[in-house]
């Protein structure tokens, strides 16, 4: 189950990315399904596996984070489907949460980019953004961590909505202050309308000169389509779901 977007590239690559999970998992019966913007939604893809003859469902949530669509949106989906499916059972993974494994893959990304990291070059890590003001203890983690990973002068955190200091913000500041390059990290899973103003931003100030540099998504690791199977197949290592710093 992904978000969903309204961006046609961004669905796309997330159809991609979950038919490659789907190859790699040993389930009879698999469906994918978004909980909004991007069909099919979530009464489809639940409804698809009922009529193939399921009884128990795992929802295996494509979410980085745990916050709001989560805590809320999520499980309210599905207690509908629960009310209309008595006979089914189902079960909900969490959220991929910040975890030892998806930094190591930030900072892989960030090599594979740019080479050799600069201790005099800054990162912008940039979020979503959520009202859950758990969102901001769990990006802590994720900028000590990738401080520690690539031994760079400064770490920074801005977020796309809903929570400060946002993008505008954040570049703004950490390129004022930056000595060496500024590595933009989208903690973000897939292409979609909020990469792109992150890249539109990134590419105005390369035209004016900056030394600036954007990473993929994180997507594009093949960490993230791991935990992704290892969740739908009941089969993580749970001790490696936090940071150690």
């Amino acid at each position: 189950m992904g978000h969903g977007t309204r961006s046609k590239k961004g669905a796309e690559e997330a159809k991609e990315f979950l038919g490659r999970v789907i190859a790699r998992v040993d389930a009879p019966i698999q469906e994918i399904s978004f909980l909004e913007l991007t069909e099919p939604y979530i009464p489809e893809g639940f409804g698809r596996c009922v009529a193939k003859g399921a009884t128990e469902i795992t929802v295996v949530p494509i979410f980085l984070l745990t916050a709001g669509h989560i805590k809320e949106d999520i499980p309210e989906a599905l207690e509908t489907l629960r009310v209309k499916y008595p006979d089914v059972s189902v079960e909900v993974a969490p959220a991929f949460g910040v975890q030892e494994r998806i930094v190591d893959a930030i900072s892989e990304l960030v090599k594979t980019s740019i080479g050799k990291v600069d201790p005099v070059d800054s990162v912008l890590v940039v979020g979503r953004g959520s009202s859950d003001p758990a969102i901001h203890g769990a990006f802590a983690e994720i900028k000590a961590g990738l401080e520690e990973r690539l031994g760079v002068s400064r770490v920074s955190v801005c977020y796309l909505a809903a929570t400060t200091p946002l993008f505008a913000e954040g570049i703004e500041s950490i390129s004022f202050e930056a000595d060496g390059r500024v590595l933009v990290v989208p903690y973000l899973l897939f292409a979609g309308l909020l990469l792109s103003e992150v890249e539109r931003e990134v590419r105005k100030r390369n035209r004016a000169g900056q030394d600036i540099v954007l990473i993929e998504p994180l997507s594009r690791h093949g960490a993230i389509q791991d935990i992704v199977v290892e969740r739908a197949s009941g089969k993580e290592d749970v001790r490696v779901a936090t940071v150690d710093h």
